[in-house]
């Protein structure tokens, strides 16, 4: 697919390099700061600014992205509770951050993200940012559990 931004929300989270996987209607990327590990945003393509703005084609095809995003994070990362925040507070596109939640903290290759919030709402100003090893480390974890 290509490695054009959609829309300025995708820049902002850094696609092309942050893309975990995408489908036709929604990119589903890293999200540069880890609250939790595993944490990304799954971004609408298009140009909509309200989620009931998006379309059925988009709507129908959310729910497999939800699927398999949720699939993919128990897969490489492993939680308890998963949170999707619509946040679009300051990026207007439409888009969901995603959380992975759990007790205590994970690791991966000299990452380690503690779930500060845990049980409570997510810590977002607690996160974790990756050096470019652990980072692409991260990438190659999560696009290989991509399910679609």
């Amino acid at each position: 697919m290509s490695d054009a931004a959609p829309n300025a929300t995708f820049a902002t989270f850094g696609w092309p390099g942050s893309r975990v996987a995408e489908t036709d209607h929604w990119g589903v990327m890293l999200r540069p700061a880890q609250p939790t590990l595993g944490a990304l945003v799954v971004a609408f393509k298009g140009d909509a600014t309200a989620f009931g703005a998006i379309g059925a084609p988009a709507f129908a095809e959310f729910g497999e992205v939800v699927a398999a995003t949720e699939a993919m994070l128990r897969s490489a990362i492993g939680y308890e509770k998963i949170n999707w925040l619509m946040l679009m507070m300051v990026d207007p596109h439409v888009h969901f951050h995603v959380l992975p939640r759990y007790p205590g903290a994970k690791a991966l290759k000299g990452i380690e993200v503690t779930d500060a919030g845990w049980p409570g709402p997510p810590a977002l100003a607690s996160a974790v940012t990756p050096d470019e090893a652990q980072r692409a480390a991260l990438l190659s974890r999560l696009s290989a559990a991509w399910p679609l």
